[in-house]
């Protein structure tokens, strides 16, 4: 019986998984030439927060896009300069867990050839990370948000389905936008294992036998 529900919960993890990237291919490749589509998969662990964000310039705005990141104008992405966008992006995305803000930390970034993103094909990858606070079970609430150029820019965002059993997405709250996301979800307490509950019931039962033995001797 478990191992069928687990099985199933794989498959179920799995589709809702597929259906949400290629949501997000769908949106990327009919986004308007005049926008710079931003959308962020975000992933919840017990103790973690990952976000996925893939930006993608129309034609018509990927000169200007390109012109902040390509400081010295050589028409090639340095390292350098990708890593200083990425920063720059990490600085206007906010989490948050029940109110209490989160460190974000970038973790890498992934840059197209320049004529891809000229051309409107090329999308930047940028993977941003957050460690949580120790939290009790229960329910919870993750909000991100993104103002990462408002003047030109569209943005999606979603939830992934966790990868780890105890955590539970319930519901995910958008502004009109989708700057703002907020995800509900359910922290389940950790399972102890089996040998952790025996060891516990041989470690309570001597202490037992060793509070008889001393009532026994006291007692003569």
């Amino acid at each position: 019986m478990t191992t069928a529900r687990s099985s199933w919960r794989s498959k179920r993890a799995v589709a809702l998984t597929l259906i949400l990237v290629l949501a997000g291919a769908v949106a990327i490749s009919a986004h308007r030439r005049d926008e710079y589509l931003q959308a962020a998969r975000i992933a919840i662990d017990p103790d973690r927060v990952e976000i996925a964000l893939d930006l993608t310039p129309g034609i018509s705005v990927a000169a200007d896009v390109l012109a902040r990141i390509d400081r010295d104008g050589d028409t090639f992405v340095s390292p350098d300069e990708a890593r200083a966008y990425a920063r720059e992006l990490q600085r206007v995305v906010a989490l948050d867990v029940d109110g209490a803000p989160l460190r974000l930390e970038l973790v890498d970034d992934t840059f197209p050839p320049v004529e891809a993103v000229r051309n409107g094909e090329g999308a930047m990858r940028v993977n941003l990370a957050a460690p949580l606070p120790p939290l009790a079970a229960g329910v919870h609430h993750l909000r991100y948000r993104n103002s990462h150029r408002s003047d030109i820019g569209v943005y999606l965002a979603n939830a992934l389905v966790p990868a780890n059993d105890r955590v539970e997405v319930t519901a995910q709250r958008r502004d009109a936008d989708q700057r703002e996301l907020i995800i509900d979800y359910v922290l389940r307490p950790p399972r102890t294992h089996p040998r952790v509950q025996l060891s516990a019931g041989v470690a309570l039962m001597s202490m037992l036998g060793v509070w008889r033995r001393r009532r026994r001797m006291e007692s003569r």
